[in-house]
């Protein structure tokens, strides 16, 4: 196999991990209207934040490897939205444990991809330095704000 075709491979990995990371940022910004005013309001938005400073890391990865970055969330950011959007009709509670979930598939999303044969060295350091660490944060802090809004 050649540079040009492992990078395709890496890309395309990469790109399914920046939609992951769009869909986080949608996400948020749909359960932070959810607590207006309260604590958990700041954490939800530190979150969202964090998920765009990794979309970013992802974007001006793919860059570097000489693709070109997916700028939405495609199929998983609306599936993600309407999950979102239904938690937040049943309350705080079902609103936390959604994005919980976004979470732990994000965080398998990145095992996979430190598993996968297709992606490069250097991407598989990004993700175990940066990405991973920070979405284990984020769900360990979801679970905290769980026993908040119970």
């Amino acid at each position: 196999m050649n540079n040009s075709t492992i990078n395709e491979k890496c890309i395309k990995v990469c790109n399914s991990l920046l939609r992951g990371e769009l869909s986080a940022v949608e996400t948020y910004g749909k359960a932070i209207v959810k607590f207006p005013g309260t604590p958990v309001t700041a954490e939800l938005t530190r979150i969202q934040s964090e998920h765009r400073q990794s979309a970013n890391r992802l974007t001006q990865n793919i860059r570097e490897m000489g693709g070109e970055p997916d700028t939405d969330s495609g199929a998983w950011g609306a599936f993600a939205k309407a999950v979102q959007s239904a938690a937040n009709l049943f309350g705080a509670e079902s609103a936390i444990e959604s994005l919980q979930n976004g979470e732990e598939h994000g965080r398998n999303d990145y095992e996979d991809a430190l598993k996968n044969d297709d992606v490069m060295a250097e991407c598989k350091t990004m993700i175990r330095s940066e990405l991973l660490p920070r979405t284990q944060s984020h769900i360990a802090t979801l679970e905290r704000l769980e026993d908040v809004v119970d």
